[in-house]
């Protein structure tokens, strides 16, 4: 899992031994020496999380109804996982480097959260939520088109999709990113599955990555799987 930004992924034991469901690939258990967790867990080992909610997750949250399921995606040691827990909704946060997840289930617990958030290490590439489940699911400073349309799958009838990566630009600025993962034109909402309605599509300027892209989407209810847990 190739997370993008560097600062806005900045994650007790006990939720560290809570798995959330999700179906993982043949071959994709092991991730001891998987080089995206070896990277992050060097990065974050060196680093004292703000806990800062991104904005997506400020701009989300207050849409969705009070105590429904919330996914983060990519989610290092979040603090949006920890906004969305303090009022009232269960998180489940999914993130290649466990180091990230120790953080932020260490944070939830100082907190008194730790019920309601539930942490589990994976790569996104092999790992994908069970359909139609979260009233929100969030991701940002990550992107994959494969991941994109599982987490849109994720979505309850109703719920939101809130989305924020790089767009082609950031590669003027940081040639060594691959072109997979910054956004295209027209993307993330092109990409979007029948049923999904675009609430913003915007470009948000940043002086150090360039620009990113913004998308919030609801789903139509009666519109895949299940109403959500």
């Amino acid at each position: 899992m190739s997370r993008i930004e560097d600062d806005t992924h900045a994650g007790t034991e006990q939720s560290l031994s809570q798995q959330s469901p999700g179906r993982q690939s043949p071959g994709k258990h092991s991730l001891a020496a998987h080089p995206d967790r070896v990277k992050w867990n060097a990065k974050f080992a060196g680093q004292t999380p703000s806990f800062v909610p991104h904005p997506v997750a400020r701009q989300a949250l207050p849409l969705v109804p009070p105590g429904a399921p919330v996914l983060e995606l990519a989610c290092g040691a979040s603090g949006s996982a920890l906004l969305a827990a303090s009022r009232g909704h269960p998180v489940t946060a999914v993130d290649v480097a466990d180091a990230a997840l120790a953080r932020l289930t260490a944070e939830a617990s100082r907190r008194g959260l730790a019920a309601l958030v539930t942490v589990t290490q994976a790569d996104l590439y092999g790992w994908t939520p069970p359909p139609g489940d979260w009233a929100l699911v969030l991701c940002t400073g990550f992107w994959d088109a494969a991941v994109f349309a599982a987490a849109a799958a994720a979505v309850a009838p109703g719920g939101l999709l809130a989305w924020e990566g790089l767009t082609e630009d950031a590669r003027r600025l940081r040639p060594s990113l691959r072109p997979a993962w910054c956004l295209a034109a027209g993307e993330p909402a092109t990409l979007l599955p029948p049923g999904f309605a675009v609430l913003e599509s915007r470009d948000v300027p940043d002086e150090r990555c360039d620009t990113k892209r913004r998308l919030l989407a609801r789903r139509a209810l009666g519109h895949g799987g299940e109403s959500g847990r």
